[in-house]
């Protein structure tokens, strides 16, 4: 009879513990970031009256007869599904959506809340505003947000577009065509020797260096003895077996010119490999030399450019085939040492060929220019080459003639955006797009006189592809120099070759616009925002975003064997696995939300049905223990 009681003892015992839990439920219904706990029960060890027995030949097997000894609580688990949040609008109230826990210290010890209530401390230290523990990044450190920064500010460095230039052409104006380079003049690089030959080498043995000429490919000499001995004369005639170099001898030693002039002609000189280098034996210098190079002038030999390639004698012809203004073709040939030697003689001479336009050099930027003597529409083109069969020429492709106003007329749009320099000022930047008569544009930038100058601003030639996307140039440079402030350099982006991010030409009217810079003044933090991956966001007057720090996410292996601590916090301890440290939205961690506060995930009804059915368990073990006392009662009584 004693099991009974025992029986109702332990129901007594673990309906008290539900309905504990029960309670505790309920009082924390409205606590933040309250994880509900539920309780099971488990039956404890049976009496066998009999055991069980097997079947035999006569008879079948019998159950055991088993008598329980009542319930014990099994377990308390915790119900770590997300609560519904509370919209606060405060910054630095935070909620987890999903797995994972805000991580804290005390000094001594980790702590882990789904509260996130936190702010800053006088130290500009982020802490948990209900305990004052500090907050841990997502690398398991401290940190501090000063909201008191400012934000230094950044010189524009690149420049993008955007919009249409209309494909029409309008307007007229007197066609203008130049040389598309500057022409110069020049002297070729040069390097003597030393010393004087015969140089003295053993039999069968081999001389070598190494020869870099107007920066073209490694060459090398190499001179045999037979001997014993080799003159300056044999070295110069293994030299002049190679390209673009001319050696000769005077007084036994030996030197070296490039076959160009100019800043292009050059010559560099190598050591040979080996005991036998050829290079210091006839003291030829290692260094790099290098012709020079001027502006040329209309009195500049035509031999003396340095798009020379090979001197002229009397008698060679350089042809000129051109079309005049009103489309007559013209085919003349200048004749050198007749009709003239110098780069004026060439010029008048093309001028007296054409009667509709005029040629002349333009001392300035070096260039001839071809101008139509009349407005409107022309057929302007010129080209100079040379007569085949000769020995002088020019690398006339160098100096090609181009239109660079159409007489169709140009048309222009514009466009202007505000760029910074080093220290923050703002300054307004204007650019201007040009038609050239073949149909490209030229962009040229510009700033207020007052304001700066602009060393280098214009990108010429963009072209763009028949469905009116831009083809190229997609990109370029502009050099301005502000008031007071260095040069700077912006990159500019005219959109993607082949497509439709950047410039177009369709039949529609101008739409070009600078669009985008990236520079930017000094800048004060205006407001922060905390994203879902718990990176502090600044927001500062100035447009720009920048990250002030991170809150850390942790989560464990067994969540739900972490350890109450109290005050909302938890702790870990054996059960809980290996504990991983990292922002929000990242593997397992939840996403962080700002501005609210997760509430507790108590189900109140669901809650009031188990006190119900707490109750009345602890009725009936109560009713077991009630029963058995009257039985015992009656027994008593018999006696």
């Amino acid at each position: 009879m004693a099991s009974s009681f025992i029986s109702g003892l332990s129901g007594l015992r673990a309906h008290q513990n539900w309905i504990d839990v029960i309670g505790n439920n309920l009082a924390n219904s409205s606590t933040p970031g309250f994880k509900s706990a539920r309780a099971t029960f488990s039956d404890m060890i049976s009496r066998t009256l009999r055991p069980a027995g097997p079947p035999s030949s006569n008879l079948g097997g019998t159950n055991p007869l088993q008598v329980g000894l009542g319930v014990t609580t099994g377990s308390i688990d915790r119900d770590f599904n997300t609560g519904a949040l509370n919209i606060t609008g405060r910054t630095f109230d935070l909620a987890l959506e999903g797995n994972g826990f805000f991580a804290v210290t005390d000094g001594n010890q980790t702590l882990y809340t789904r509260v996130g209530t936190f702010g800053l401390d006088a130290n500009n230290n982020m802490v948990d505003l209900r305990s004052g523990n500090l907050v841990l990044n997502a690398s398991g450190s401290t940190f501090q947000v000063d909201p008191t920064a400012v934000v230094a500010p950044s010189a524009s460095t690149s420049v993008g577009f955007g919009g249409n230039l209309p494909a029409n052409i309008t307007g007229p104006l007197g066609e203008v065509m130049s040389s598309s380079s500057a022409f110069a003049e020049g002297t070729a690089a040069a390097l003597s020797g030393t010393n004087t030959g015969p140089f003295t080498i053993p039999a069968g043995q081999t001389f070598t260096m190494e020869l870099i000429l107007n920066g073209g490919a490694p060459q090398t000499v190499s001179v045999p003895s037979v001997t014993g001995t080799v003159t300056a004369a044999d070295v110069a005639t293994a030299i002049n077996s190679l390209d673009h170099v001319n050696a000769t001898v005077a007084g036994g030693a030996l030197t070296l010119t490039s076959d160009l002039v100019g800043n292009a002609s050059t010559i560099k000189v190598n050591p040979g490999a080996g005991g036998f280098d050829l290079a210091s034996t006839i003291g030829m210098p290692t260094s790099l030399v290098a012709g020079t190079e001027t502006p040329a002038t209309a009195t500049t030999d035509l031999n003396d450019l340095t798009s020379n390639l090979a001197d002229y004698t009397t008698g060679d012809f350089i042809e000129m085939s051109a079309t005049d203004a009103d489309g007559t073709p013209v085919q003349a040939s200048f004749e050198y040492g007749v009709d003239g030697t110098t780069l004026g003689a060439l010029i008048g001479f093309m001028d007296a060929q054409l009667a509709g336009s005029t040629v002349a050099f333009n001392a300035t930027t070096g260039q001839i220019g071809v101008t139509a003597d009349a407005t409107g529409e022309a057929n302007l083109s010129m080209t100079l080459s040379d007569a085949p069969s000769q020995t002088g020429a020019s690398d006339w492709a160098t100096h090609a003639f181009s239109v660079t106003t159409d007489g169709a007329g140009a048309d222009t749009a514009a466009s202007s955006i505000e760029v910074f320099d080093a220290a923050g000022n703002a300054h307004l930047l204007a650019f201007t797009y040009t038609r050239q008569d073949d149909g490209t544009w030229n962009m040229d930038a510009s700033v207020d006189p007052a304001d700066g100058t602009v060393t280098a601003g214009q990108i010429a030639g963009i072209t763009f592809n028949a469905n009116g996307s831009i083809a190229t140039p997609t990109s370029g440079a502009v050099s301005v120099t502000f008031n007071g402030q260095p040069s700077q350099t912006l990159a500019i982006d005219l959109g993607t070759a082949g497509g439709f991010d950047g410039l177009t030409q369709f039949g529609g009217q101008n739409s070009v616009i600078a669009d985008s810079q990236d520079g930017f003044g000094a800048g004060e933090l205006s407001s922060i925002q905390v994203g879902a991956d718990g990176v502090i966001n600044g927001f500062y007057t100035n447009g720009q975003l920048q990250s002030l720090g991170q809150f850390g996410v942790a989560t464990f292996v067994n969540q739900e064997g972490l350890s109450d601590a109290g005050d909302n916090f938890w702790l870990a301890n054996a059960n809980t696995g290996t504990r991983v440290l990292s922002g929000g939205n990242f593997g397992p961690a939840g996403t962080i939300t700002g501005g609210a506060i997760e509430q507790s995930n108590v189900d109140t009804a669901q809650e009031f049905v188990s006190m119900i059915q707490a109750q009345r368990g602890f009725q009936a073990s109560a009713r077991v223990i009630s029963v058995q006392d009257e039985i015992l009662n009656e027994t008593v009584n018999l006696v």
